[in-house]
């Protein structure tokens, strides 16, 4: 599965331009919209989807996706309608990368074994577990690993160099850097910071390098693109969800356009940082 990964970040690279990872929450705001919000993302300008998995204590996530995964959960989000959810995905998509994103509660609930062997069946690419450090490795990542599916680690602002080769061993797929301390979506990205830890994740390993955390629009997106392999933005589209929906928080006739109004702009965003790095 680790193929699909592979494959968007070699096409990215051929274009000369960072790739473009959208987060969503799964069964936000109910599982048809979200359907239908998957399903428009790639032709947007998507190139990988991370999919959030609902879940009560999302300890890094900030108010924005906090409260994604709360109508997640009242509309019937969980690990299994997520699944179902990515298997109805890929009735009509075979080619774009999906990363569960989320915490392994639900994960060791659901049963590890039964859940990799599910998520092969549903098309899963990868997972990001972000409470599960690389002292865990043999609870998550290397079943995963072992099972074909990407496992991709998160490093971050305090990762210093004695602690990056123990977050980058057993990590396939690509590494995320978190590029602010803190919860998602709540500070702005110094983009010359960004690109100096970059390179010292690039130094030392060969997977792609994304950004993530505080991305909100194609300026950002471009700011943040240079030097990385792939930029994450999350919040901001969960933000432009919530926005389209009714008073009762139900989806509206404006919320996929809403989606892909905003995924347009960020890819135009990169198209344009290549431009001007040509």
């Amino acid at each position: 599965m680790t193929a699909r990964i592979e494959a968007r970040f070699a096409a990215a690279r051929r274009e000369g331009r960072a790739a473009l990872v959208t987060y969503v929450m799964a069964c936000d705001p109910d599982p048809e919209s979200s359907l239908a919000i998957l399903r428009a993302l790639p032709g947007a300008g998507a190139d990988l989807i991370e999919l959030g998995l609902p879940f009560t204590d999302p300890m890094a996530d900030g108010p924005a996706v906090q409260a994604a995964g709360l109508r997640a959960l009242k509309s019937g989000g969980s690990a299994r309608a997520t699944l179902e959810l990515v298997r109805r995905f890929r009735e009509t998509d075979r080619d774009t990368p999906v990363v569960l994103m989320g915490y392994f509660n639900p994960i060791y609930v659901y049963g590890v074994e039964r859940f990799l062997t599910d998520s092969r069946e549903a098309g899963i690419d990868g997972f990001i577990v972000v409470d599960l450090p690389p002292e865990m490795d043999e609870e998550f990542c290397l079943p995963a690993t072992r099972a074909g599916l990407a496992f991709i680690r998160l490093a971050t602002p305090t990762t210093d160099a004695a602690r990056l080769p123990a977050v980058l061993r057993n990590t396939n797929g690509f590494v995320y850097y978190v590029s602010i301390t803190g919860v998602t979506g709540t500070a702005k990205p110094d983009a010359t910071r960004v690109a100096a830890a970059v390179a010292d994740i690039k130094a030392a390993t060969t997977l792609p390098v994304v950004v993530g955390f505080g991305v909100r629009t194609g300026e950002d997106a471009a700011a943040i693109a240079r030097g990385a392999d792939g930029v994450v933005v999350g919040s901001a589209i969960v933000d432009a969800i919530r926005t389209s929906l009714d008073g009762d928080g139900r989806a509206t006739d404006a919320t996929v356009p809403a989606v892909t109004a905003l995924v347009r702009s960020l890819a135009d965003g990169l198209r344009g940082a290549r431009a001007e790095a040509a």
